[in-house]
């Protein structure tokens, strides 16, 4: 087990996001283009990962997942959600059953 946490790579993102220019960082260049520009990103990688998971190999999948983390977690700071509210909201899920809380939004 690695000790490389969720938070860990939200604290790169946002170092990476406030990066001097687009040029020298990836990330830096993510945020410049948008929201819709991240959200089309994490779409792109959220369809790599279900096809990995449908028929790709475990490295294939590991890799996507890694993707898809990282995207994620730039579009969030792209819309200033920090990732504590996203745990929040997690944490507040799993007190009852999966079937019980997704009923509870079911209106």
């Amino acid at each position: 087990m690695t000790g490389f946490t969720l938070d860990d790579l939200a604290r790169i993102v946002a170092q990476r996001a406030d990066a001097s220019t687009a040029e020298k960082s990836y990330t830096r260049s993510l945020v410049e283009a948008g929201p819709a520009r991240c959200a089309k990103k994490l779409g792109e990688e959220g369809v790599e990962a279900a096809l990995a998971t449908a028929s790709g190999t475990k490295v294939e999948l590991v890799a996507e997942a890694a993707d898809v983390l990282y995207h994620l977690l730039v579009a969030l700071r792209v819309r200033e959600v920090d990732l504590v509210e996203v745990m929040a909201e997690l944490e507040r899920r799993t007190v009852q059953s999966g079937h019980a809380e997704k009923a509870s939004r079911e209106r």
